[in-house]
């Protein structure tokens, strides 16, 4: 499988697609940009483990793998333009990595009939299958993270967390913004004090924003970044001293691109994830047997191994094991958009399952239906060791407090669907 950067949309279509595409899973990224130190590791993740499948399987079910990739330099319009522009080669799933483009592209998979997978991203009522019956966000998402970051908050508290501080550093943007409805109910519900500081896009100048940290001295920071904001907040934090242990970033805040640039400052930093960390799993023996050894590993081939790279495995393992679930619901390899959807509704991600793909313990198991398209809220933590130089899991799994999420799903849910003339529907 060839891939190639590419700068537009057009470009993509041109030079990245093939003629006579067998299964097409597109690649929406961004090596360019303020984002890139994210979108680069992502999406050499998501196109080695294609080229790996093709590679050792043959592909899926004896059909060939192709990823078309299309540049989005993490800009909404350029993102819809790469969807328009690639959907017709027929693209099974998209995982545009942006909630901008996400909202863009949300009425338009519906419409266009082709599923998305928004995992630990996007808009989170999405999880409701009846509404969105074509969007997809498992197995985390956005609220499942915030309320994971306080329940593991609540446990370095004793338990009791009322009267305490907790500070929300942001991007100030549809996906910064996304946790602060969940993280205000649960501080009606453990009695903390929730202060929203806001960073502007891209991120770079955040002085008044820890100017504030360090003249309030919340108890905890919760962080919402992207790209080079996370970097420049974790330089920040460390500048003014604040305890690394009781700085919390959201997963997207959570690779060695963000922490490294600070050196041995920012160890201790503490970042949520929804997949396990490190290259230590049988899988990368194959990766290095018949994708790094060939030379066929997407980009500089640096990224292995990395929180992010990890991550875009992950988001390409899960659609891939739907698309093989898709073949045997339809008795068929050569398998339509929809039946991809019927796939990603059916999937179950067992540890047995995980073990055979050569991932054990990766990611915690799942299953999807109509009700629940975003599978059920567990996330655990990392830790960055700067002595070491690599990110640690100190936690199992927790699940997030559902008592406070699926209530606030529901209603976000049924308020788009009267928005949007929508009958929720499971059949």
């Amino acid at each position: 499988m060839k891939m190639k950067l590419i700068a537009t949309a057009l470009a993509a279509v041109v030079t990245a697609a093939p003629a006579m595409a067998e299964l097409v899973f597109p690649s929406l990224s961004y090596r360019t940009g303020p984002y890139a130190a994210g979108g680069i590791p992502f999406a050499d993740g998501y196109a080695d483990y294609f080229t790996l499948l093709n590679e050792r399987d043959g592909g899926i079910g004896g059909e060939k793998l192709e990823v078309p990739e299309c540049e989005t330099a993490y800009n909404t319009e350029k993102g819809v333009e790469c969807y328009e522009s690639t959907k017709d080669l027929g693209s099974l799933v998209y995982q545009p990595l942006s909630t901008g483009i996400t909202y863009q592209l949300i009425p338009k998979v519906t419409a266009d009939g082709i599923p998305m997978l928004t995992s630990g991203l996007g808009r989170t009522s999405a999880k409701n299958g009846a509404v969105f019956p074509w969007v997809f966000n498992f197995p985390a998402n956005y609220w499942d993270g915030a309320s994971v970051a306080v329940k593991h908050i609540l446990d370095q508290e004793g338990g009791d967390i009322s009267g305490k501080t907790i500070a929300l550093v942001y991007h100030n943007s549809a996906y910064g913004k996304e946790p602060i409805r969940t993280l205000e109910e649960l501080a009606k519900k453990h009695g903390y004090d929730l202060t929203l500081l806001p960073v502007d896009h891209p991120g770079q100048e955040q002085k008044s924003q820890w100017l504030q940290v360090r003249r309030e001295k919340p108890d905890y920071v919760i962080m919402w970044g992207w790209g080079v904001m996370n970097q420049v907040a974790i330089q920040e934090a460390v500048n003014i001293r604040f305890p690394m242990d009781k700085f919390i970033g959201i997963w997207w805040s959570g690779s060695e691109n963000d922490v490294k640039p600070a050196g041995e400052g920012a160890h201790g930093y503490k970042a949520l994830t929804f997949h396990n960390l490190g290259d230590d799993y049988p899988l990368y023996d194959d990766l290095k047997t018949h994708v790094f050894d060939k030379g066929l590993a997407a980009g500089a081939g640096d990224q292995h191994g990395t929180a992010i790279y990890n991550r875009g495995l992950y988001a390409a393992m899960l659609v891939a094991e739907a698309a093989k679930t898709a073949q045997e619901i339809h008795g068929t390899s050569q398998i339509t958009p929809a039946m991809m959807r019927d796939g990603m509704e059916a999937l179950e991600m067992t540890e047995e399952k995980m073990v055979a793909l050569g991932l054990p313990k990766f990611g915690p198991e799942f299953t999807v239906s109509c009700e629940n398209h975003g599978g059920n809220g567990f996330a655990a933590i990392g830790q960055w060791d700067a002595s070491a130089g690599e990110w640690k899991l100190i936690t199992d799994y927790m699940q997030s407090d559902q008592e406070i999420i699926q209530p606030l799903i529901e209603a976000d849910s049924m308020a788009y669907a009267e928005e949007s003339n929508i009958t929720p529907a499971c059949n």
